[in-house]
């Protein structure tokens, strides 16, 4: 549950800072780990001399570790369905012998059921996508307006 509550003494900077702690995030879309790297920077940077920029910054970094474990319990979902339906519609002489597999040895009909499952994993993981996309840009608007700002889902690893 969102928690939003007005902070008493924080500077423009504080909020600037703790504002483009959350942006920070944003950079996994250039850099690999961006999200993780740059908000930790920033947020250690300044945590002992703000309130309010440590409370931002822990809350951008606990809400990307969470994001992180729920991906790697979808993907953990996802992949091992994914690789018994393959395996188990290729037939082991085609292995052997190094022939050509053509997609009609393929029946998806028997496995659809777990199938399904998949590709609601794969979904789950695009929405959650989107979700953090506009999370990150609202706790941004929360911090430039001098705001705490809790987000929701989110495990607290750093306390």
């Amino acid at each position: 549950m969102e928690t939003t509550t007005p902070l008493i003494m924080e500077t423009s900077s504080e909020r600037n800072f703790a504002t483009f702690t959350h942006l920070s995030t944003l950079t996994q879309y250039f850099i690999p780990f961006g999200n993780y790297i740059f908000p930790i920077l920033l947020w250690s940077s300044k945590k002992d001399k703000s309130e309010f920029v440590d409370h931002h910054g822990k809350q951008a970094l606990n809400f990307q570790l969470s994001l992180l474990l729920y991906t790697l319990i979808l993907a953990l979902i996802a992949i091992p369905i994914f690789v018994f339906v393959i395996f188990k519609n290729i037939p082991m002489d085609v292995v052997i012998n190094d022939n050509d597999f053509t997609m009609n040895n393929f029946n998806l009909s028997d496995n659809i059921g777990i199938l399904s499952v998949g590709v609601l994993a794969i979904l789950i993981f695009g929405m959650l996508k989107v979700v953090e996309f506009f999370l990150i840009i609202y706790a941004s608007i929360k911090a430039s307006n001098g705001e705490l700002y809790k987000y929701p889902l989110t495990i607290p690893f750093i306390k």
